[in-house]
């Protein structure tokens, strides 16, 4: 294959060639799954996923648990924003980052929280 004949995809101008791309479902779901976990910061067996098409581009669903400051902590209780406010910043981040990565409009994320993951304590010695 020539070097004119492979266009760099983020080229407005690059030639199209002819032929269908096709992504799977599935790959769709696991790239959710992966961008959602790491955005929320639990591991991708905890998030929940449903991807469905809607309105000319994709509606994302997530069940999850919460990462939160150990209780007994204060310090980091105080420091911790509000449950509410971190997910509307993890809808808005993870819209962008979905879209970056699916290359489709993402108009809806919707977030249930499922529960909490507190840190295990460290034993000091």
């Amino acid at each position: 294959m020539s070097a004119s004949a492979v266009a760099p995809a983020d080229r407005v101008d690059a030639p199209r060639l002819p032929g269908v791309v096709r992504v799977r479902e599935r790959v769709i779901d696991k790239v959710v799954r992966e961008a959602s976990a790491n955005a929320i910061g639990v591991p991708r067996d905890v998030v929940g996923v449903e991807v469905a098409e809607w309105g000319g581009g994709l509606s994302v669903r997530l069940a999850a648990k919460l990462p939160v400051p150990d209780l007994d902590d204060a310090a980091a209780v105080a420091a911790a924003k509000p449950v509410l406010e971190r997910i509307r910043t993890l809808q808005t981040g993870l819209a962008e980052e979905l879209a970056r990565l699916t290359g489709r409009s993402i108009h809806r994320v919707s977030v249930t929280v499922t529960g909490a993951i507190i840190p295990k304590r460290k034993r000091v010695r």
